[in-house]
């Protein structure tokens, strides 16, 4: 067993653990584990969002443009695209992509066909919306966590290998103690969102993060259940993790919460793949511990999942975690609605 933080990333802790020096965790799991010269990584989430089905085929064209554009030179390391309903009752169609470093990421976007596609005019007389979120963690930031080896989805599918079991999980606090950085930094929020633009009038608005905003990624996967498996977790867990991501998505402004998506897979043709996720951004890791810890929305789903977890084999779950220098974040929003990701927390600057 050993550290979920990597030799070459650890140091002398200033902060403790939650968990002491002999603590066992009750089952094993695995982390993604980087090469040393893995530093920083990007996250991209590009969105096609429109409202009513007379729209849905040219919203599938331009999500079906984004894939292609993944495939050209500099493109990402691994992607994957899902749908979502978000609270004002619009559609949206979402193409993952994770890059190993920025510098490759920074020449994928630079090529004329991908920066002219999202600069084009023609992207504001649409019938569509239109977001990006460009997010890029130092591997001091983040953390991963699977109950399993292979096939690494998210943030894993560009890393290195896996861990041997590690130690920081099965309790409280496990989640921070896992990102790098903890060891040293309480990673606290400073500053507000900013809007450049106003969301109100929709067009091109551009929210410029703040220091240590945190987004997670949890993941549910039950392509290989049997029948009576995926009758259980469709009929007794997923109704409570649904609801609580529904509680987040309409009032988790107040626990700090800037946005939050429960998204089903889908192939090209927008047809569901058994797999979701939740993409959470919150204020902070702190906001988001205190959700996690205690409040009720969040401890049904614990309780729903620790008591039919022996009955689920084949149920897959992971999750990545990452905070975020107030510089190495980009959102931007085309013709949106003004609640659409973290637009709806951010605050507009005054004209020049």
């Amino acid at each position: 067993m050993e550290s979920a933080i990597d030799t070459h990333l650890q140091c002398p802790r200033t902060l403790s653990r939650r968990a002491g020096e002999d603590y066992r965790p009750p089952f094993p799991v695995w982390v993604a584990r980087g090469a040393e010269d893995l530093t920083q990584v990007v996250m991209g989430y590009f969105g096609v969002q429109y409202r009513g089905e007379e729209h849905r085929d040219e919203a599938l064209a331009a999500l079906r443009h984004i894939v292609d554009g993944f495939g050209r030179d500099d493109g990402p390391g691994a992607w994957d695209t899902t749908h979502h309903e978000d609270a004002a009752g619009y559609d949206n169609l979402v193409a993952v992509g994770y890059w190993r470093d920025p510098d490759t990421y920074g020449r994928w976007l630079a090529r004329p066909e991908v920066a002219g596609w999202w600069d084009s005019d023609d992207r504001l007389t649409a019938n569509v919306g239109f977001f990006r979120e460009i997010a890029s963690p130092r591997v001091d930031q983040f953390e991963t966590l699977y109950p399993f080896t292979d096939h690494l989805p998210g943030v894993g599918g560009v890393m290195d290998g896996v861990s041997d079991e590690v130690e920081e999980h099965a309790y409280w606090g496990s989640m921070r103690d896992r990102i790098p950085l903890s060891q040293t930094d309480r990673m606290r929020p400073a500053g507000e969102l900013s809007a450049e633009g106003d969301p109100a009038r929709g067009g091109r608005v551009i929210v410029r993060g703040h220091a240590n905003v945190a987004l997670i990624r949890s993941g549910q996967e039950w392509p290989d259940a049997e029948p009576d498996e995926r009758e259980l977790y469709l009929t007794e867990i997923e109704p409570a993790l649904r609801a609580a991501m529904d509680f987040l998505r309409d009032r988790g402004h107040r626990l700090g919460c800037y946005s939050n998506r429960y998204v089903r897979s889908i192939d090209l043709d927008g047809l569901p793949i058994d797999k979701t996720y939740a993409i959470s951004h919150w204020r902070s890791l702190d906001r988001l511990e205190q959700w996690a810890e205690t409040h009720p929305s969040h401890l049904r789903v614990f309780v729903a999942f620790v008591s039919t977890a022996k009955r689920l084999p084949t149920l897959r779950l992971y999750h990545e975690v990452s905070v975020f220098d107030a510089g190495e974040q980009y959102y931007e929003y085309v013709n949106c609605h003004p609640a659409t990701g973290l637009l709806r927390d951010a605050v507009s600057a005054p004209p020049a």
